[in-house]
Formats: structure tokens, sequence, C-alpha cells
């Protein structure tokens, strides 16, 4: 006998825009690229196979700087790893920009020793980053990245960590369990 469906989200989060919010389930599938300069670059397919974004990396900088634009190029984000930071903590800023009014939320792993992987992601509102406002659990014995609110353990998107043969241009699929939260 199953048990009980997994909880649902109802919050309606649109962390990066309502224009990347969908009304609908939607599947995409990162595939990193073959041939790239900074080990970086990846590109994110929906199901017919679109390209619906591109993260590109910079190559040759003292900290690890990517930057996330959509079908054309505009640009949509910019992340960039923290210099001094024990956390291994990136900062991610709306469009091309790292100025600090441009700053969307921060990632940092939840200790400094971990065994199984956990992120806290910290909106940029909340600047004293005393509670987060989701955490991302990757758990290798279970081959799965699980992305969900701080306050639940409802998850609003998953994806199987498939990382032999990435270097190849192989592919993991990434489905979102939650429609409203992009």
């Amino acid at each position: 006998m199953e048990g009980p469906p997994p909880a649902v989200v109802s919050t309606y989060v649109p962390v990066l825009g309502p224009q990347f919010c969908f009304p609908n389930h939607v599947d995409l599938t990162v595939t990193k690229s073959p041939i790239s300069l900074s080990g970086g670059d990846f590109v994110v397919t929906d199901s017919d196979g679109g390209v619906v974004f591109k993260v590109k990396g910079r190559a040759i900088r003292v900290r690890d700087r990517r930057v996330l634009v959509d079908a054309v190029g505009n640009f949509i984000l910019t992340m960039k790893e923290k210099l001094r930071s024990l956390h291994k903590r990136w900062q991610v800023y709306r469009g091309d920009s790292t100025e600090s009014k441009e700053l969307l939320f921060s990632v940092k792993r939840s200790s400094f020793l971990q065994v199984l992987t956990e992120l806290h992601v910290f909106m940029a509102q909340h600047s004293r980053e005393d509670v987060c406002d989701f955490k991302v659990f990757g758990n290798y014995s279970d081959r799965m990245c699980t992305v969900s609110l701080a306050n639940s353990s409802a998850a609003i998107a998953q994806t199987p960590m498939l990382h032999s043969g990435v270097g190849f241009g192989l592919s993991t699929p990434l489905t979102t369990k939650k429609d409203d939260i992009v």
C-alpha cells in the first residue's frame, strides 16, 4: 500500500522574477559543454530540446565567476565565488553586475566540514542570514540533489546526480516539483 503523497509547497516564490515561473511542471536538462576553456559552461534545454538558458564560465580569474544567459544571450544573473570564505560562499547578482545593490541571493555550505552536501540559500533582503530561505541537499548514496524551502521538507526541485562522463557532454535531467518557483 502506498503512503501519503509528498507534501506540496503552496508558496509563490519568484526568485529571479515572475517571467521565469511556469504554470505547469517543467523538465529541464543540464548539459556540460564538452569543449570549454573555463570549465564552467553548461546548456539548459527544455523537453523539446530548445535552449532555455546557458551558463558561461569566465576563464583566467582569481575567483570563480559564471553568468546565466537566456537563449538569445541576454544576461540574467552573475554568480561569483567569494574570495575568503570557509563555507565556499557564492553570491548571485542580477544581470551582468556584481554591485551590492544587484545582489539577489547568496549560497553557502551549511557547515565548514560536511559528509553530505547541504547548502543554505539566503535571499538578499535577509542580510542577517540567521535563517536561510532555501536548502539544497546532495546525497551521493542516493545519487539525488533536492531543493526545498527552508521551513519545509517538501521538494520544490530535484535532480539525479549523474557525474560520470559529464565532461563529455552528457546530460543531467533537472525536474521541478513545484511549478511556481524558479
